[in-house]
């Protein structure tokens, strides 16, 4: 195994853990409370998004396999980082540049988001299994989840005290965070077991897009399993647009925080992403012990109980009664979502062809893209009509599908 190559993705995964949860822990406060968008705007924020990577991941997914997994990586780096500085100085920048509104700045900035997301995604992944191997790649997989959960309580700290120092400073921070990972990887990210398409034939360049993009394509339509992987891709996208940008909503309209407890409402997102954080890196750790990632099967089991957890968590988050109840369900989601990336990964990578790695993940990002920006829109138009707790219900209800599907396919291996 490329140690070096094992080093730097767990490097990677640490800093894009922290600069997330800089951003995120707090965000809902940013675009709640300050900038008072409602839940369309909040599900419009992740359509734009959604469909940015819907237009452009083929596109670079393409460019990794055809020219480098490593350029395409580093470009996406500086890009995001660029994105996120601009939404959190959209406060500012709507000030003096009063001909968009702040909303449409917002919007602008998931647009940049979107098309550096659409460089990283599937290239990082086609890049370190290559320089690892897939023998190797599930435990390693596991190990950066695990590394990356310690950067997650980094950012925590610091989504907090930014937060408390102005709502937009943790996405500024976050943005500088991206960039200066982009300066760490054009330094230290190596690229020694791929060979591009370019290198390989003759022709012009959209040739060789042209020939990647199809081995891919055909790769998908025969084989089976990739197949189902398209369509369970395609219904958690549906879903997990919907309860990703309004649990925070639903927290704090809907449930609300005891007023006898003297914490800010940072503290209590801060202390949500603590207490989460803690157990997924305890359920990290078993799994890593527990689990055979190299056993099909085994994965497969996995990811069918953690979905079944995961509709669980959000219907009764939906139905709770007060914040008690409210947090032992975002905790229970919290934790699948945390354990099924990298059991995600490891299946989709167990599935796919070398030379056509980056495109075929890119293929199935699209697909997560297209179920978000479909289902994403109507589960904020059932907020919006109804309330946020019928929206949480229609995100469990568009999981269904999944388990129906690996069900089917257990009782067929």
């Amino acid at each position: 195994m490329n140690l070096r190559a094992a080093q730097v993705y767990i490097i990677m995964m640490f800093m894009t853990a922290l600069a997330s949860s800089t951003m995120f822990v707090t965000h809902g406060i940013y675009f709640v409370a300050e900038l008072g968008l409602n839940p369309v705007q909040l599900v419009l924020m992740g359509t734009v998004l959604e469909l940015t990577v819907l237009l452009f991941e083929g596109i670079t997914g393409v460019v990794a396999d055809t020219y480098s997994r490593r350029r395409s990586v580093i470009i996406g780096m500086f890009i995001i980082g660029a994105g996120f500085m601009l939404e959190g100085s959209v406060m500012w920048i709507g000030a003096v540049v009063p001909v968009l509104s702040i909303f449409a700045w917002v919007l602008v900035a998931e647009f940049i988001w979107g098309v550096g997301h659409t460089f990283i995604s599937g290239a990082d992944s086609a890049w370190i299994v290559d320089e690892v191997g897939e023998s190797n790649v599930g435990n390693l997989f596991l190990k950066a989840k695990r590394v990356s959960l310690l950067g997650n309580l980094l950012g925590i700290g610091l989504s907090v005290g930014m937060s408390t120092i102005a709502p937009n400073l943790p996405y500024v921070l976050g943005g500088l965070i991206y960039a200066s990972l982009g300066v760490f990887l054009l330094l230290f990210m190596k690229e020694t077991a791929f060979v591009g398409a370019v290198q390989e034939q003759q022709g012009s360049h959209w040739q060789h897009m042209k020939s990647t993009w199809l081995s891919g394509a055909s790769t998908v339509r025969r084989h089976p399993m990739l197949l189902m992987i398209v369509g369970v891709t395609l219904f958690s996208g549906a879903a997990s647009e919907g309860y990703d940008r309004l649990w925070e909503m639903h927290l704090i309209t809907g449930i609300g925080f005891p007023a006898e407890i003297p914490l800010s409402m940072p503290m209590w997102f801060g202390l949500i992403a603590v207490l989460s954080t803690l157990i997924s890196i305890a359920a990290v750790r078993i799994t890593e012990n527990r689990l055979d990632m190299g056993n099909e099967r085994a994965v497969f089991v996995a990811m069918f109980m953690l979905t079944a957890l995961r509709i669980a968590g959000i219907v009764a988050l939906a139905f709770s009664p007060n914040l008690v109840w409210a947090l032992g369900s975002i905790l229970i989601v919290g934790v699948v979502q945390t354990l099924s990336q990298p059991i995600y990964e490891t299946w989709l990578n167990m599935n796919i062809e070398s030379k056509s790695r980056a495109t075929v993940l890119s293929m199935i990002s699209q697909t997560d893209a297209l179920g978000q920006t479909a289902g994403g829109p109507v589960v904020g138009w059932v907020g919006s009509r109804v309330s946020v707790r019928a929206s949480l219900i229609t995100a469990a209800v568009l999981l269904g599908p999944i388990l129906t599907v690996f069900s089917r396919a257990l009782r067929r291996k």
